[in-house]
Parts: C-alpha cells; sequence; structure tokens
C-alpha cells in the first residue's frame, strides 16, 4: 500500500518541495497552504474508523496562517487522531516550541531544510509502518460532498 501525507506550508516553494520528494518516493501526497483548509482541521474528532487513519505522516510549518503548526497537531491529538509520524519546519525555533515539538513526538526541521535528514526521518516512518495498516478516505468523500 501506497505511504500517504498530509503537507501543511504557507511557503508555496516548501511546500512544492516537500511533496515532490514525497511523490518521487511513491508516496500519495495531500498538501494544503493553511492548515485550517484540510477537511480533518474541521472536526472535533477523529472520524477514521478505530482500525484505520487518514494519513501515515503530517508535516507542518510551524507559522502558518490561522494556526501554528504545533498547535494543529496537538489538536488532533486531543481529537483522538492515529497519526504517529510528525514532522514540523520552522526557520525560529525557541525552546518552548522545542519543548512542545518533543512532547508531542514530533520531528524537528530546520529551515532551510536538510533534505538528507528529512529523507533519513521518511525511511524511519516507512520502516515503523505496518504494511497491513488500513488508511481512511473519508476527508475525500467529504470533499466531494462539497463540490
Amino acid at each position: 500500500m501506497k505511504m500517504r501525507a498530509f503537507i501543511f506550508d504557507d511557503n508555496e516553494l516548501v511546500r512544492s518541495l516537500v511533496s515532490l520528494i514525497l511523490e518521487k518516493r511513491g508516496y500519495e501526497v495531500f498538501a494544503f497552504s493553511d492548515a485550517t483548509l484540510c477537511p480533518i482541521f474541521l472536526r472535533n474528532d477523529c472520524p477514521c474508523p478505530s482500525e484505520h487513519t487518514c494519513t501515515d505522516i503530517i508535516v507542518a510549518d510551524i507559522n502558518m496562517p490561522n494556526i501554528t503548526g504545533l498547535d494543529f497537531i496537538e489538536n488532533q491529538l486531543n481529537f483522538g487522531c492515529k497519526v504517529r509520524n510528525f514532522g514540523v519546519i520552522s526557520g525560529n525555533w525557541t525552546n518552548a516550541r522545542i519543548e512542545q515539538a518533543k512532547r508531542l513526538n514530533c520531528q524537528i526541521f530546520e529551515k532551510p531544510i536538510d533534505f538528507e535528514h528529512f529523507e533519513k526521518w521518511l525511511d524511519d516512518c516507512e520502516r515503523r509502518s505496518d504494511p497491513e495498516r488500513k488508511l481512511s478516505d473519508w476527508f475525500q468523500e467529504r470533499d466531494k460532498e462539497n463540490e
């Protein structure tokens, strides 16, 4: 089964580069300039069936419009999100943000991104991935209803 990733970054260049790397590795990629535009943000719970998750990896920029990447991840986890691979990108890490990222088990990436480090993290995520996992497509069905 193909790996799936959600990318959240308001910087089009970063979003495109991260998406390109993931697509070249065979990932199904959903990229957003603002986390609040993603259907998973609009829920106060995890709508995935208990044995499913909506994605394998979430990569988020810290500074985005409307919500920080760390706050987005924390909200998702509080709502029962079962995603276990989170990467957070920032060019301005503070001690408080580093502590929050560690508490949330996020991989930290500095800007400019060290893509070799990023790819090694992806290797680790792929090794940890259960090949029998089930990915939910509820967010795509919701988008179709709104068309």
